[in-house]
């Protein structure tokens, strides 16, 4: 009996695994796709009742259009590399929250939101374009679903995942916002681990050049980000992202791969 848990357990974690697109890092995600869009849809609706949406017309009018772009290349890219499926599940939302914290997310599904106090850092069409490939990656790259897959599984273990989001959906609803970190204040875009923020960077990169804006502007809105922020003042080793001083590294190492799928005119 023992060999056949142990094997089902196996056979359970083989399936979960895939490959994160555009990396093609296997990853292990155990909760499923529409699972994820359906406490997405919960969550966000919930946030944005609960929120002061910005009148800022100059701000609404350049989340919209990157956002307009952005979905278009994304959903481009979806339909002629094989995730269609993954395609069927996105129904994006854009909004911009009247708030000071610099700080920018996105949720499965492409329900995305800016605050106004990261706007300033952004300046233009292409500061935003970076800050949302940036945030979309994350969903796109299945990351939120793998911290949420990590912490279910310390909780309940692998064989009793799918059970335990049937009987505790206000707990499970709870890890989901936990893993977003909806709400939360973080000062520069949502703690995701190194791996994952230098994943997304990467992907970001390639997604805005897919929308037609030049991924070399990410290397000048985390510049920005670096002088606002004083430089580095907390050691990568015991940060959550990388440093800002590696991050612009890793774009500036990260750019002529991205600047392949740049759209021109």
């Amino acid at each position: 009996m023992k060999k056949i848990i142990l094997f089902l357990a196996f056979a359970t974690v083989l399936a979960a695994c895939s490959s994160v697109m555009f990396t093609g890092r296997r990853q292990m995600k155990m909760i499923p796709a529409s699972e994820m869009a359906s406490m997405a849809v919960q969550s966000y609706s919930s946030f944005i009742d609960s929120s002061a949406l910005s009148t800022n017309e100059e701000y609404n009018e350049m989340v919209q259009t990157v956002g307009a772009n952005i979905k278009r290349a994304v959903e481009q890219y979806m339909t002629d590399n094989g995730y269609k499926k993954q395609l069927a599940l996105l129904d994006w939302e854009f909004n911009v929250i009247e708030s000071e914290e610099v700080n920018a997310w996105a949720m499965p599904g492409g329900k995305i939101a800016f605050y106004t106090g990261i706007m300033p850092v952004c300046q233009d069409e292409n500061g935003v374009a970076v800050v949302m490939g940036h945030e979309i990656s994350h969903v796109l790259a299945g990351h939120g679903n793998e911290r949420m897959t990590q912490q279910l599984m310390a909780q309940f273990g692998s064989i009793a995942l799918s059970e335990a989001i049937k009987q505790k959906p206000e707990l499970t609803q709870t890890i989901f916002n936990t893993s977003y970190a909806i709400g939360a204040q973080y000062g520069a875009l949502l703690p995701y681990s190194r791996l994952h923020e230098r994943e997304a960077d990467r992907i970001g990169q390639i997604i805005m050049a897919m929308a037609g804006y030049d991924p070399v502007h990410a290397i000048a809105l985390w510049e920005r980000m670096d002088a606002l922020s004083g430089g580095d003042p907390v050691p990568e080793v015991l940060s959550t992202h990388p440093s800002n001083s590696s991050r612009i590294a890793d774009m500036k190492a990260n750019l002529e791969e991205a600047r392949k799928y740049l759209v021109k005119d």
